[in-house]
């Protein structure tokens, strides 16, 4: 499952921030796949609960830079994955740029939203023609609705919207390129200090939606399409995150 989906999501061709794939090993057959969007404790846990052979996720445990000594969160995170003998799968990059499965690509489906173009480092932001008559606030509404999330809306100067851009989770500093394509909004998950900004200086619009609400969906879909390939059971389960 694990040679599939590296070949499914192209992953060997991402330059990322952690190891994707098999992150630790657990039993080898798998009947019951369990996914989520970070293999935070109360995630490994509701696994356990469920009966997962396989726990698949987009955050997972190593990341560049890590101290790397396995104390405190990192030991009890591991321990519940080798005690209950559960592999933990994790797809970062890949998962967020698949053209269908990802990341990008589900939640611009969310939204009613449909890419032609990509931009940004990697190509992992998806940019479009926006639906005919969106507005702004119609375009927050529709975050509202499909994320059950309050968007940060920075309005820009007010222009009718032709092109539409978006990179899920924490893809801020992509805002730049959303501008340079030649986005008239551009939506992610987190906002920080220098994009209220740019927005004001540009005119381009920017909505922040939540790092974790706008990352559900690739890895439900991903998990959807290897349970109907390899005839498994999937369970997602959504451990609630107001970041």
């Amino acid at each position: 499952m694990v040679s599939y989906t590296q070949m499914l999501l192209d992953a060997g061709r991402f330059k990322d921030y952690g190891p994707n794939g098999l992150q630790v090993e657990g039993r080898s057959s798998i009947r019951k796949l369990v996914t989520g969007v970070t293999a935070s404790l109360a995630l490994i846990e509701a696994a356990v609960a469920e009966g997962a052979d396989a726990l698949l996720v987009h955050h997972g445990l190593f990341w560049r830079g890590q101290d790397g000594r396995v104390t405190g969160w990192m030991r009890q995170r591991l321990g519940q994955l080798l005690a209950h003998d559960i592999n933990l799968i994790a797809y970062h990059l890949p998962l967020d740029a698949h053209p269908e499965l990802g990341n990008n690509a589900q939640w611009g489906q969310k939204l009613g939203l449909a890419s032609d173009a990509r931009f940004g480092d990697q190509d992992l932001g998806f940019l479009g023609a926006a639906p005919e008559g969106l507005t702004l606030d119609g375009l927050a509404n529709r975050v509202r609705t499909a994320l059950d999330r309050e968007p940060v809306v920075l309005p820009g100067d007010g222009r009718p919207l032709r092109r539409v851009a978006w990179c899920s989770g924490g893809a801020q500093g992509y805002f730049e390129h959303a501008i340079g394509a030649g986005a008239d909004v551009f939506l992610t998950g987190e906002v920080s200090e220098p994009q209220a900004h740019y927005a004001r200086e540009t005119g381009v619009a920017f909505l922040s939606c939540g790092h974790h609400a706008s990352e559900r969906y690739g890895v439900q879909a991903l998990g959807t399409h290897l349970s109907e390939r390899f005839d498994l059971t999937h369970v997602f389960i959504d451990v609630p995150n107001p970041a």
